[in-house]
């Protein structure tokens, strides 16, 4: 079996659901707490095993390869001053050994041509797709790293998946399950964005994706989708004719930091989680229910 070491970010999109604050500063540069959305990503994939990280950037996206970078200024003024804690924090953002590219997407044509820009880098292993704006406390073991357990049985694509209500079948692409086994399920076809009549379940691909490389050839073939875009979605469809694609209901808690409330949110709780705030968090909180402002 081929390692997972390789995976996707695609990091190219406007993030227009948070102007005016990512106007000069990208959507995974968002702080929940103090890290940054794609330095959760990043931990996440480094969790899972993988060593080359792989970002299709935009022109707007400078910061994201300066946050992964030496600074050697901010690391002389931290040494200077003793604080040897954020020194350390400063320079192992990603861990010696752990390679970063940086690929741009010259046109914003969808998740789909992000990945196909991967191409070039990924060469002919399978690979891990992150969406940062999805971001999954998997608890004891990240939903990645589960992801990459249950390719070591399989070997075939799995995509990430939770259940949604039935109302929210319309923003997502949704899967139609043939159950092998307790959370783990084969594709028997796949639906982007269906009504809740027209969905074929209510479990929902989220954005975590292992991707066999077969699907690069799917990708090129597969014509323009919405909104003028080549969709992920359509090329797994294509991909899942001529060989499995499987779904794994993962263990954890996701929150859509693409939305303004879902980034609301994880702030809050991984705020109560936070080693040095959570006390002084909850007891705030406390006050602020106590004086009925919440």
């Amino acid at each position: 079996m081929q390692k997972i070491r390789k995976a996707v970010f695609p990091v190219a999109g406007l993030g227009t659901r948070f102007l005016p604050a990512t106007k000069a500063s990208p959507k995974e540069m968002l702080p929940v707490v103090d890290k940054p959305l794609i330095q959760y990503a990043v931990e996440e994939a480094l969790d899972a095993g993988i060593e080359q990280m792989i970002f299709i950037t935009s022109s707007s996206k400078r910061s994201i390869a300066d946050h992964f970078d030496r600074n050697p200024v901010l690391e002389q003024e931290l040494e200077q001053r003793g604080k040897f804690d954020l020194l350390d924090m400063a320079r192992h953002t990603i861990p010696e050994g752990v390679s970063c590219i940086y690929i741009r997407q010259p046109e914003p044509l969808g998740l789909g041509h992000a990945v196909l820009c991967a191409r070039p880098a990924v060469g002919d292993e399978p690979f891990a797709v992150i969406l940062a704006d999805d971001l999954i406390d998997g608890g004891e073991q990240s939903c990645l790293g589960q992801m990459v357990d249950l390719y070591a049985k399989h070997e075939a694509s799995i995509l990430a998946i939770q259940e949604v209500a039935e109302e929210e079948t319309s923003k997502y692409g949704i899967i139609d399950p043939q159950t092998l086994y307790e959370r783990v399920h084969q594709l028997r076809n796949i639906v982007e964005k269906p009504t809740p009549l027209e969905a074929p379940s209510c479990l929902a691909v989220v954005g975590r994706y292992l991707l066999t490389p077969n699907i690069f050839d799917y990708l090129e073939k597969i014509p323009k989708g919405a909104g003028g875009e080549l969709q992920l979605t359509d090329a797994i469809a294509r991909q899942l004719k001529d060989h499995p694609v499987l779904a794994q209901e993962f263990q954890g808690k996701r929150y859509d930091c693409g939305s303004k409330l879902g980034y609301l949110e994880a702030t809050v709780e991984y705020a109560l989680q936070h080693q040095n705030l959570r006390e002084a968090f909850k007891k705030y909180l406390n006050s602020l229910l106590h004086e009925q402002k919440i």
